[in-house]
């Protein structure tokens, strides 16, 4: 990577990291801020780039309160996950890869044929949601998305914030077939999303230095 790129990963990856903001804005963000506004240069970083200096940076500047972070944050992901066992879920983001901060959300990808079970699931187990869409992972036509807060913490202890956004992408269950396929393919870096069984591994392994750590299925 060249300076300018890594300059511009490192600055977005900043951004990301203290005002919670995703990677397309960090990135065009970041270019103002270095260039200037209306500046188009051609060494952009793309989002691995910038994931590497997220991690980078919570290493260097958080690394003493994010494994705690990011291991409740993963605790509430894998009870959520529990919550809709039955449509299959997989975990993505920041959660999942290890670079989530305090604003970070829980992403679930659900897969089911009936996506109506799985605003019946909430409406029965009184958790109020938003209907929204998602992008698809394969660039395909967007998905039903549902928003609603999560309990952070199970055990009552009060903590500041209480709760955590969880956003639930309703999939057709063939497409799940896509997602198993690209976690096949992952073999020289982390896979992109994990299932239950890999999400309830790493909460059973406890907190872990950012800098050390390696997720895998």
């Amino acid at each position: 990577m060249n300076a300018l790129r890594e300059e511009l990963a490192a600055t977005a990856a900043r951004l990301i990291v203290e005002d919670g903001l995703d990677y397309l804005t960090a990135k065009r963000k970041a270019v103002h801020q270095l260039l200037g506004a209306g500046a188009h240069p051609e060494a952009r970083p793309d989002n691995d780039d910038v994931q590497a200096q997220v991690q980078l940076y919570l290493a260097l500047f958080h690394g003493d309160e994010h494994p705690r972070l990011l291991w409740n944050l993963r605790r509430a992901a894998l009870r959520l996950m529990e919550e809709f066992a039955e449509f299959r879920p997989h975990l993505a983001g920041a959660v999942w890869n290890g670079t989530a901060t305090a604003h970070s959300a829980l992403h679930l990808l659900l897969f089911s044929d009936d996506a109506k079970a799985v605003e019946i699931h909430c409406i029965n187990r009184n958790i109020p949601y938003h209907v929204g869409e998602a992008p698809h992972f394969a660039g395909k036509q967007p998905v039903e998305r549902l928003d609603f807060e999560w309990p952070l913490h199970a055990d009552g202890v009060s903590t500041k914030p209480s709760t955590v956004t969880a956003t639930l992408s309703l999939y057709p269950l063939k497409d799940e077939r896509g997602v198993l396929l690209r976690a096949s393919r992952s073999s020289s870096k982390q896979a992109e999303r994990g299932t239950l069984q890999a999400v309830r591994a790493l909460v059973a392994a406890g907190p872990v230095s950012t800098n050390t750590e390696g997720v895998q299925l």
